[in-house]
């Protein structure tokens, strides 16, 4: 999976983002989470490379990673192989049989699956499904563009991310690939709505301006490609997990936010102890806060 361990960095240039960032290192380590503020002199002992003019220090959380998601998503179609899973795919949902408020089975462009239960995980087209079981689920797809490099000697060991708003953007981030890629990202501002998958002209020249203002280091190297993706986000922020009300038999883990490759592997394991009935005190909590019936008035910190 190419998973390299070398932690998240998240830079303050202004005192701005240096008092979000403290406040947030305070109610993550309250859960426990392995995160520290560093002043400037440490995190350039973790990132020698960041620009030094103006750094106010950042919040460094060394046991975060990443991999290669594509090698993770064959890795997990392999394993739910083993496991007997079947997998069909280019097979469209059309509709679903529901009797006496129970998911009865599953119409596809293919045929009808009989079943008790139905896990929506759409992604970005997670209202779609939802609007075939007369639901109405507040997931909407939200255009990013991202790139990657050419692969370069290895220098980088963490994820970067920068929070600073900019011209047209919010936050940026990247990181160096196992195979010696830098892959970047940018959100918009104001949010790109919609499935358009098209890239722009726009995007290279700003997130390039933005990511070697951090890392200078990082002029000169080649882009490879461009390409656009689609978050699937939720007025809050937060993903929709577990059972839908009014429909038994349908649950959902949807409206992830861009973060499903870090959340995923900890949403499947509590779905399956939701489906064989063996939840925790600490299960029922999280579902709680995750539940997909929820009121969504709660705001999102960072985007």
């Amino acid at each position: 999976m190419e998973w390299r361990p070398g932690g998240y960095v998240f830079v303050a240039y202004r005192p701005e983002e240096e008092k979000t960032l403290r406040a947030l290192v305070d109610l993550q380590r309250s859960f426990g989470l392995n995160i520290r503020w560093c002043d400037a002199d440490e995190l350039l002992q973790v990132v020698p490379d960041l620009n030094p003019e103006g750094l106010r220090g950042g919040t460094y959380s060394p046991g975060d990673g990443h991999c290669s998601p594509l090698l993770l998503n064959h890795a997990y179609y392999e394993l739910a192989k083993q496991a007997g899973a079947e997998f069909h795919f280019h097979e469209e949902v059309l509709g679903f049989e529901v009797r006496a408020g129970r998911i009865q089975d599953v119409k596809t462009g293919r045929g009808t699956y009989p079943t008790a239960l139905v896990l929506n995980a759409a992604g970005a087209w997670a209202a779609n499904v939802g609007k075939l079981l007369g639901v109405d689920h507040p997931v909407y797809p939200d255009c990013h563009e991202a790139g990657i490099t050419e692969p370069v000697e290895h220098f980088l060991d963490p994820m970067i991310v920068d929070i600073r708003p900019g011209p047209g953007s919010a936050n940026c981030y990247f990181h160096q690939l196992a195979t010696g890629q830098i892959a970047f990202c940018i959100t918009p501002e104001p949010p790109i709505l919609g499935e358009d998958r098209r890239e722009t002209s726009v995007f290279l020249p700003q997130v390039a301006k933005r990511i070697i203002q951090v890392v200078p280091r990082l002029a000169g190297i080649r882009v490879r490609r461009v390409w656009r993706g689609l978050y699937p986000m939720t007025p809050d922020g937060l993903p929709m997990v577990g059972a839908v009300e009014g429909i038994r038999g349908y649950l959902v883990a949807i409206g992830l936010c861009g973060q499903g490759v870090m959340l995923g592997p900890a949403i499947g394991e509590l779905l399956s102890r939701l489906v064989l009935g063996r939840l925790t005190r600490d299960d029922r909590l999280v579902l709680e806060k995750l539940s997909p019936n929820r009121s969504f008035q709660a705001q999102e910190v960072l985007r």
